[in-house]
């Protein structure tokens, strides 16, 4: 029901004299993804690199070390670039979009919100999951190439294949269905990290401790359901 009322106020919301603020969306964006920028790329490359040296260690006991490039592709644009980037987000912004609801929900300046005629999901949470759904995907984009550049970098060093050929043979195997799969996958997990933020943070109760207990739960259930989430998109798409 959330999801549906944030969609209402997002379309709806001028003809009801309350519109959502750009520059809502846009703080919400900064926040969740231009912050997050330099853990991704570290993330990224770390884990490009991570598959560079395990896939040619492997691929080296059958003699085809040159083939590493597909493992490669398709483990990243495929799993790794939207897992990695969802579980980062998850731990960053779900925790704390749920640590900052449920400390206005302690102050009450949820139920002040209402006095004042203002509809909370529309203030607080439409920019925050339109920010998700917005920079969650171009971080998974981003991720994808600082994670293929790193791998490249390894493989070259490696292997002696030079990075523009790396990068012919990556752009070969990807196809635009590939793309889809990890930024389909990225959509989901920027709803799923919205929503499960919102419902932790509006469910505080007690004091500071609450808070934080609401905070650990948020982190413990995104990163819970992305990965299932994971599972299961993987096995639809693939039958």
């Amino acid at each position: 029901m959330m999801v549906v009322e944030s969609f209402y106020w997002l379309i709806f919301g001028r003809r009801e004299k309350q519109a959502v603020r750009l520059g809502a969306i846009a703080e919400q964006c900064m926040a969740i993804g231009i912050q997050a920028v330099p853990i991704i790329a570290l993330l990224a490359a770390t884990i490009g690199m991570m598959l560079a040296i395990q896939g040619i260690d492997t691929l080296r006991i059958f003699g085809a070390e040159s083939r590493v490039t597909v493992g490669i592709s398709f483990s990243v644009v495929r799993e790794f670039a939207p897992l990695i980037t969802g579980i980062v987000i998850a731990g960053r912004s779900g925790s704390a979009l749920a640590a900052r609801i449920g400390t206005m929900k302690i102050n009450q300046e949820v139920d002040a919100l209402y006095v004042m005629g203002i509809n909370p999901v529309r203030f607080l949470v439409v920019p925050a999951m339109v920010a998700m759904v917005i920079m969650v995907p171009a971080l998974t984009l981003f991720s994808d190439f600082v994670g293929l550049f790193f791998a490249g970098v390894y493989v070259n060093l490696d292997l002696g294949i030079s990075l523009a050929a790396y990068m012919d043979q990556t752009i070969e195997l990807l196809s635009v269905d590939d793309l889809m799969h990890g930024l389909g996958k990225s959509v989901i997990f920027s709803i799923l990290i919205a929503v499960i933020g919102v419902v932790n943070g509006a469910s505080v109760q007690g004091g500071a401790e609450g808070v934080g207990k609401a905070t650990t739960r948020a982190v413990v259930q995104s990163i819970s359901a992305i990965i299932v989430t994971d599972m299961l998109f993987a096995f639809v798409v693939t039958r």
